[in-house]
């Protein structure tokens, strides 16, 4: 899987959250003022390239459809993240947050409590 822009990211990240959908249809989705029709039309084709999006045609537009899920990329990047940034431990990426105040202890206590019922 191939590392994407973080223009091609934003893009995705809308794509995700609509699902099948036309370019117009991204457009609209940024806030104002909304990126030309063309850019965004440029990023999708560079995802579909990419093999992220698949598309079809209708007339003389296309509908694109995700073909790679939002859980399956953060979880590929997410990986990358702790193993070149975190010395590959997730304990040192959590420590990170809290020491940068960017993580509550009543977050970390809610985090244990997921990953107990994870273990039931």
């Amino acid at each position: 899987m191939e590392k994407l822009t973080p223009q091609e990211e934003e893009v995705m990240i809308y794509i995700w959250e609509i699902g099948p959908c036309f370019v117009k249809d991204v457009v609209a989705k940024f806030p104002e003022p909304h990126p030309p029709y063309t850019t965004v039309a440029s990023v999708i084709k560079n995802l579909e390239r990419k093999k992220y999006l698949s598309s079809k045609r209708y007339g003389n537009t296309y509908e694109y459809t995700p073909v790679v899920k939002e859980s399956e990329y953060k979880r590929t990047f997410m990986s990358g993240v702790v193993r070149n940034y975190f010395e590959n431990s997730y304990k040192e990426m959590v420590s990170f947050f809290a020491k940068e105040d960017k993580i509550s202890a009543e977050e970390l206590k809610d985090i244990i409590n997921m990953i107990e019922k994870g273990k039931e």
